[in-house]
């Protein structure tokens, strides 16, 4: 049987939810460790205990498990659900538990790691910085862009731009301390620092779009 037609049996069967997770949590640490050109999908299956056979029927290609790896990533600290806002929520509740799940994803050694990389790809490969991108960061702003418009709507904010004012809002979380702590002339902030941050943002933040 030849590897495509292998390949389409197993398109048919069920997909196994831990092999999946295996195959991404392989992915994360190889592209960071290897870079995305240093990392082969024998080797993702190989460290997933997998075969190659079965990443390629999670996964069509490279290119396509990095993108899931990314949002992966994401997902594990700012599921979309954290971004609900019913209608008995406090939204600058709501904005702190925002806020600090994006702290503490920012500042993660996984996370800085994989930014680094990509800047250092940005230059050689504009497809792959916009891939991660739109994989992770631009699916985050949607969602905050989207409770905001649901903020506006139930009028606890004035806005012109609710994607604007969700860019401002993960802008101010992350302050220029994010790029110090990028290039390695700063430590990420400690939870006493991030939390007081946190609080402080939320507050200038709701100030100046109170209606």
């Amino acid at each position: 049987m030849s590897d495509n037609d292998a390949q389409t049996g197993l398109r048919g069967r069920p997909k196994d939810p831990a092999k999946r997770q295996a195959i991404l949590d392989a992915a994360k640490t190889l592209f960071l460790s290897q870079g995305f050109a240093g990392t082969s999908m024998d080797a993702v299956a190989a460290d997933a205990g997998v075969s190659k056979l079965t990443v390629y029927s999670h996964f069509s290609d490279k290119v396509t498990l990095f993108a899931a790896a990314v949002e992966a990533k994401c997902q594990e600290s700012m599921p979309f659900p954290i971004f609900s806002l019913e209608a008995d929520d406090d939204l600058p509740t709501v904005l702190a538990r925002i806020g600090r799940a994006f702290m503490e994803l920012t500042n993660s050694d996984e996370a800085i790691q994989l930014e680094r990389l990509m800047n250092s790809l940005a230059v050689q490969d504009p497809e792959m910085a916009r891939l991660f991108f739109d994989a992770g960061p631009a699916k985050t702003l949607n969602e905050m862009e989207r409770l905001l418009v649901k903020a506006r709507d139930r009028r606890l904010l004035i806005l012109k731009d609710p994607g604007a004012a969700a860019e401002l809002f993960f802008g101010m979380l992350l302050s220029c301390r994010h790029m110090q702590v990028l290039i390695g002339c700063a430590a990420p902030p400690g939870p006493a620092e991030s939390e007081e941050h946190v609080r402080e943002v939320v507050r200038v933040f709701l100030k100046g779009h109170a209606p």
